[in-house]
């Protein structure tokens, strides 16, 4: 039957190889468990349906990569979209989360007529290569200013409008000690990549977790509630109860239209659908280089299989009530251990699976903990600024402005904008609109934007 299905020996592979590169992914992914409960439930969702949620979104995903493409594909809640969601969306723009789940549903409704036609691949081409990169190292940025936020490390401050923690006073056993774990978290996981230790960050939250727990155990971490920290001592271990996923399911159709703003929603719904769709492109290439799954043109065979994969993937994780559902670069550890099929996706689909009853687990984890992983993760995405041309001052400054407006402004939707529109005006402006090849979707995109910031 794996072989009816996953076409093993056409692969080159076999069960056992496939069954632990999927472990390999899910340990390099797991994170996500810890993480995404933590962002979203900043917009006002329930925690616990998130952490369901997200292990749900993640095996209906990744099961569909399987089937779809017989990829070794994983897929889960993407970070930055997540953060993205919760920050940008519900908290500065003012949105309810269901507003947000609608946009990212239909964001997913485009992105599967997309999949099924050849318009993904204009939109794709149209984009100048600069602005991919840019948005990518402004999300990482983004990405690890959240992570440095929920670490409470860098604070408000009257009169700088930012500054970093300070140590000494009544709240260092508390949000001080939070502080410095999340450093000692940073450094563990940065030993560990170093050291090509598979599921460094995953590793690295856990242990950083344990470490807090020591220090609560021994008087040195005290809980305060009113400064947003908590015991980080597990009650429970195990749930069976799953009655909390009402809360989010189906949620995306419970709306309430007072002063929804057409024009708002739009450019929310198209910042999650460019995000998405070059992140996941970006992914499934990246990966498959890696696997060596490219063809003699560089294109990837079945790929039509893996966008429909995530696209589906993506409104169904709108559905059980999560952010946009992505392939996850982290499926490189599973090819880097063999897999080469849809066998070691399906293995990843149902460990996500099985982590929804660790639930209780998951949910003690404080925000100090999984803040490094944000950092990290923020890093990771730093490296795609190498693929700019800073000799190029028509690429470069609209690439840096991409890059200073998503933290500073706390929002991608924003950078984004202002990347597109400063691209067009400084290449139209200074004659090089031909050289460039500017396409008509930029300039639409452009005129879009403008109106946007005028009228809105």
């Amino acid at each position: 039957m794996m072989e009816k299905f996953f076409h093993l020996k056409e692969n080159h592979t076999d069960v056992k190889t496939e069954v632990m590169a999927g472990i390999t992914t899910f340990m390099t992914m797991a994170y996500i468990l810890a993480v995404n409960p933590n962002i979203l439930s900043a917009a006002g969702m329930d925690a616990k349906a998130v952490l369901i949620t997200t292990s749900l979104a993640a095996f209906v995903g990744t099961m569909l990569m399987a089937f779809l493409a017989n990829y070794p594909f994983a897929l889960a809640p993407g970070m930055g979209l997540n953060a993205y969601f919760a920050y940008t969306v519900v908290l500065s723009m003012g949105y309810s989360w269901q507003m947000a789940l609608l946009a990212v549903f239909v964001e997913g409704i485009v992105f599967i007529v997309l999949s099924l036609t050849n318009v993904r691949e204009a939109i794709f081409n149209a984009i100048p290569l600069t602005l991919k990169s840019a948005v990518s190292v402004g999300i990482g940025l983004f990405v690890a200013f959240v992570g440095l936020q929920n670490a409470k490390l860098i604070v408000n401050s009257d009169s700088t409008l930012l500054t970093y923690q300070h140590f000494k006073g009544e709240t260092f056993h508390s949000v001080g000690i939070g502080a410095l774990l999340t450093l000692v978290g940073v450094l563990l996981i940065a030993v560990m990549l170093i050291k090509n230790v598979k599921g460094a960050i995953l590793y690295g939250i856990i242990l950083t977790w344990v470490l807090g727990i020591i220090c609560e155990l021994t008087g040195i971490y005290v809980p305060d509630a009113e400064a947003g920290m908590y015991s980080v001592i597990p009650t429970a271990f195990v749930s069976f109860d799953f009655s909390s996923l009402g809360n989010t399911f189906g949620q995306v159709f419970n709306l309430d239209f007072t002063n929804f703003n057409m024009g708002n929603f739009i450019v929310v719904m198209f910042a999650f659908l460019f995000v998405d769709l070059f992140d996941t492109l970006g992914t499934l290439i990246g990966v498959a280089s890696k696997a060596d799954m490219l063809d003699e043109e560089g294109k990837l065979p079945r790929i039509k299989g893996a966008l429909l994969a995530d696209a589906i993937a993506t409104s169904a994780g709108a559905v059980l009530g999560t952010s946009t559902t992505t392939t996850y670069i982290e499926s490189a550890s599973g090819v880097t251990e063999g897999g080469r099929t849809g066998l070691t996706a399906a293995t990843t689909a149902v460990l996500f699976l099985l982590a929804s009853i660790f639930s209780p687990l998951f949910l003690t984890i404080p925000s100090f903990a999984t803040a490094p992983a944000l950092i990290v993760v923020g890093f990771y995405m730093m490296g795609a600024v190498a693929k700019i041309n800073f000799d190029d001052m028509t690429d470069a400054i609209p690439a840096f402005l991409t890059i200073l407006v998503m933290p500073l402004a706390y929002s991608i939707s924003e950078g984004i904008a202002i990347g597109v529109v400063s691209w067009t005006l400084i290449n139209l402006l200074s004659g090089k609109a031909k050289e460039k090849k500017i396409t008509p979707l930029m300039y639409v995109l452009t005129v879009l934007f403008i109106l946007k910031y005028i009228f809105l």
